[in-house]
């Protein structure tokens, strides 16, 4: 019985070491100080740090002022992908906002990440991008709005078959 109640124990242990895992760059996000309808978008990066192919479900925001972009095609072991959150900058006022990440992690099937800052009118102007910035932001966009289009055909193709 205990033979039986060690190998149960063991196999249970090597289920969860093989597995999807996900991991963030960061887990905050800070705008700091910035001007009203100001850029609200940022990008968290998200790696599979594990050995099976990790799948996000969904990525919900905490209120409507703010709104995430995702793919849910398989993030291979080792590899990464983003996860694009904009903030509407319109209001002024502090703001602290939580979006949960839901995966197949075994472990961490629902993460939060947080974005926080100030738009304030009074806030310096932003720092004019480098060219290096530009072009990789630019390379950002291009890739959040393919994979939108691609959830939004999705989408539509579910919503035809039912």
């Amino acid at each position: 019985m205990k033979k039986l109640i060690a190998g149960i124990a063991l196999f249970g242990t090597f289920a969860i070491a093989s597995a999807q895992t996900i991991t963030f760059d960061k887990t905050t996000y800070d705008y700091g100080m910035i001007k009203p309808g100001s850029d609200g978008t940022r990008f968290f990066t998200v790696t599979n740090t594990g050995d099976k192919p990790l799948i996000i479900s969904n990525v919900k925001p905490s209120c409507g002022c703010t709104t995430p972009e995702f793919s849910q095609d398989p993030i291979l072991p080792g590899k990464s992908a983003k996860i694009k959150v904009g903030y509407n900058t319109a209001t002024p006022a502090p703001f602290n906002k939580m979006i949960e990440v839901f995966s197949n992690d075994p472990v961490n099937s629902r993460s939060v990440i947080y974005i926080k800052g100030d738009v304030n009118a009074n806030a310096p102007d932003p720092k004019p991008l480098t060219p290096a910035e530009l072009k990789e932001k630019e390379k950002a966009e291009k890739k959040a709005a393919k994979i939108a289009k691609k959830e939004a055909k999705k989408a539509a193709n579910t919503a035809a078959q039912k």
